[in-house]
C-alpha cells in the first residue's frame, strides 16, 4: 500500500471549501463510563460500554459547526489546515489554531495550540491516516513554538479517545453539561506536552 502523505497549508475559503468534503461522520456505538473524575484523571485504562441502539454523529451537521462556517466566525490567520493524501486521493484532514485571542480553547496563551478537528472517512481508518495527520500538526506546532497541544472531544468518541490516549495525550479535564444541545454529553479535554523548557 502506498504511504500516507500529509501537507499542510494556511487556512482560507478555496482551501476550507476542499477540506468540508473529507466527511467527519462516525458511528457511536459505545459510551465510555468515567467513573470518578479522579479516576479517570488518574490514568486509567479507558472503559466503554455498548450501546443497545448505536447511531450516527456528524460534527458538520450542528448549527454554527462545519469548515465552511469557520471563516465567519473566526480570523484564519491564526490557522493551519493539513490534508492527507494516499496515491493523490484525498483520505483525510485536519484544522489547528495557534495563539488565536478569539477561539476560548486557546485559553488566551501563545504556546497552546488546538486540534480543532481532524477527519479521516470511515473507510480509510486503519491506515495510519489519523497518526499521520496528528505526526504532522504535532510537528507544526513544536515548530511554531507551541509548548502543547489540546484536544476536545466527547464521552460518545471512544475511538478518539483511545487514539489520543494510544499517542501519549493525557486526559486533563472533564466537564458535565459543557453542551446545552447535547446535555447527556461530556466534554473530555487531551492534553500533550510539546516542549518543555525549550527542548522537543
Amino acid at each position: 500500500m502506498e504511504p500516507v502523505k500529509v501537507e499542510g497549508t494556511p487556512a482560507s475559503n478555496l482551501a476550507l471549501a476542499e477540506y468540508a468534503r473529507i466527511p467527519i461522520a462516525f458511528e457511536v456505538r459505545e459510551i465510555l463510563e468515567l467513573g470518578t473524575s479522579v479516576d479517570a484523571l488518574a490514568g486509567r485504562p479507558l472503559v466503554a460500554r455498548p450501546l443497545s441502539a448505536p447511531y450516527t454523529k456528524d460534527y458538520d451537521a450542528f448549527v454554527e459547526e462545519g469548515p465552511l462556517r469557520w471563516a465567519g466566525s473566526f480570523d484564519l490567520s491564526y490557522w493551519q489546515l493539513f490534508a492527507a493524501t494516499i496515491g493523490g486521493r484525498n483520505v483525510g484532514a485536519a484544522a489547528v489554531v495557534l495563539g488565536s485571542p478569539e477561539v476560548e480553547m486557546c485559553e488566551a496563551r501563545s504556546d497552546l495550540a488546538v486540534l480543532w478537528d481532524i477527519r479521516v472517512p470511515f473507510e480509510e481508518r486503519r491506515h495510519g491516516v489519523g497518526s499521520a495527520l496528528l505526526r504532522a500538526v504535532e510537528e507544526w506546532a513544536r515548530a511554531k513554538g507551541a509548548r502543547c497541544l489540546k484536544i476536545e472531544t466527547q464521552d460518545t468518541n471512544v475511538p478518539g479517545c483511545r487514539f489520543y490516549a494510544r499517542h501519549g495525550y493525557m486526559l486533563g479535564a472533564i466537564r458535565h453539561h459543557a453542551y446545552p444541545q447535547l446535555p447527556d454529553e461530556i466534554q473530555l479535554l487531551w492534553y500533550k506536552q510539546l516542549l518543555v523548557d525549550g527542548a522537543g
